[in-house]
């Protein structure tokens, strides 16, 4: 029960199909008691109707009350007649069998009109009328019998309540339910959208109800966007500000190092050049990863998976062969995408280019590209360490390295990839190369094959 009203207080869809749904029945109770009382109150002053007109009938026909020759019949068939028709005189003989056919033992001084008498321990319901000959006929029909036959007529009353109730309680959830569908698609359409994907929310096809909603989320959608706009700006700002005393440093040492000094000097130099190297390659990542989650328009044309596979390879196969790694393509499957090529170019070098500085040397590197239930999968496999289950939710995370490395990086190379796939709208699964000795990383990128736009 606790459950329930905590359901109850948390939906408010729930709670207005429970609040309608009792006033419903609330409502077919009343109606329905109203109902049965009514009916039951007719069908009493019907009965009543019908000895006035068994008793005038009897008065404008002459006729003579008397017994059925059949006995037996008579008896059988006394609960369904059970109406008793006499003179009000002594020794009269009545139609109907009041007891064993005996004459009820009705009053003699009862007043013309309906009255309900006691005879014998049994309630009637007796209509006396004088006819114009001065005989006076009694038609009394036992009250048991009458309450029964209201009681009948009433519960058919109540037959339409029982059929409409539950369809109206159906018709109240489905409608209920119909109503608070905009507000589930809307719920559902901001669930499905990317992390970059921030336009406003189209108010056409939705509830005047909901527009105040709705006109908030938009509002907070822009100033979120305005703020991720400014932070991605001071990055990509800095990032190409510090670019240039960078390249300017690194021209200098270059000259220092061709000048006569110590071997202590030049190992110093050595240090400060790869210190040098390093930060502008942090400043080229931090500027790619700015890029990349920078939203841009959808693309004019299709990219071939082959193509961009050779150019990546090209780029990063000296860093293969100072290590001794064997990297290459797969097959000779391709597939084209509706994607930016500078994207996808990016996603892809960075995830080999990561492959290869985390294989050791005279490793390897395979990529590959399969079609596969309406996707194109683009795999990069490698004999390196892998990442393991418990990090694999936070290798996507700027900055964060996996543990126990001691490759030389900023940590931002899967941040990229990560920006770049949710701009795409593809799909990143991480797992084992070789699931049996759980080492190496596959990367799958599932990308839609969809037609453009």
């Amino acid at each position: 029960m606790d459950g329930f009203k905590k359901r109850l207080n948390a939906s408010l869809q729930l709670k207005l199909s429970v609040a309608l749904s009792l006033t419903i029945l609330v409502v077919a109770a009343v109606a329905g008691v109203f109902s049965f009382v009514t009916a039951f109150k007719q069908a009493h002053e019907l009965q009543d109707v019908t000895l006035q007109q068994v008793a005038t009938l009897f008065d404008r026909q002459h006729l003579v009350p008397s017994l059925p020759q059949n006995d037996s019949l008579a008896r059988r068939n006394y609960r369904e007649t059970r109406v008793v028709v006499q003179f009000l005189s002594e020794g009269a003989r009545a139609v109907g069998q009041g007891h064993m056919g005996a004459v009820l033992p009705l009053p003699l001084p009862l007043a013309d009109g309906l009255q309900t008498v006691d005879v014998e321990g049994e309630s009637f319901r007796v209509l006396v009328k004088t006819t114009p000959l001065g005989e006076r006929i009694a038609v009394a029909q036992e009250t048991d019998v009458r309450d029964d036959i209201a009681e009948i007529s009433a519960l058919r009353t109540l037959m339409p309540f029982l059929i409409l109730v539950p369809v109206l309680l159906l018709l109240v959830t489905s409608l209920v339910r119909q109503m608070f569908r905009p507000i589930a698609a809307l719920s559902a359409e901001v669930d499905r959208r990317a992390e970059t994907a921030l336009h406003p929310i189209m108010e056409d096809a939705l509830p005047i109800e909901v527009l105040p909603f709705a006109g908030a989320i938009n509002r907070l959608l822009g100033r979120v966007e305005r703020s991720m706009q400014a932070q991605r700006r001071f990055v990509a700002d800095a990032a190409h500000e510090l670019r240039s005393p960078l390249t300017a440093m690194s021209l200098q040492a270059e000259r220092l190092a061709e000048t006569d000094m110590s071997d202590l000097a030049h190992e110093r130099l050595t240090t400060l050049r790869c210190g040098i190297e390093r930060s502008r390659s942090l400043l080229d990542q931090l500027l790619a990863l700015a890029k990349a989650q920078t939203a841009l328009d959808h693309p004019k044309s299709s990219v071939s998976i082959q193509n961009i596979y050779r150019r990546v390879l090209e780029d990063l196969m000296p860093l293969a062969e100072v290590k001794q790694i064997d990297v290459g393509i797969e097959g000779s499957n391709d597939a084209q995408v509706w994607v930016h090529e500078p994207d996808l170019m990016t996603l892809v070098k960075n995830l080999v280019d990561n492959a290869i500085r985390y294989t050791p040397a005279g490793g390897k590197v395979d990529l590959s590209v399969r079609t596969e239930g309406g996707h194109v999968v683009l795999q990069i496999r490698d004999s390196g360490p892998g990442i393991q289950i418990t990090e694999r939710e936070r290798v996507f995370d700027p900055f964060y390295r996996t543990l126990g490395t001691d490759q030389m990086g900023s940590g931002l190379g899967l941040s990229i990839v990560k920006a770049i796939a949710n701009r795409l709208g593809a799909e990143i699964q991480i797992g084992f190369a070789d699931e049996e000795k759980q080492c190496g990383l596959c990367v799958d990128v599932r990308i839609q094959a969809i037609e453009p736009v």
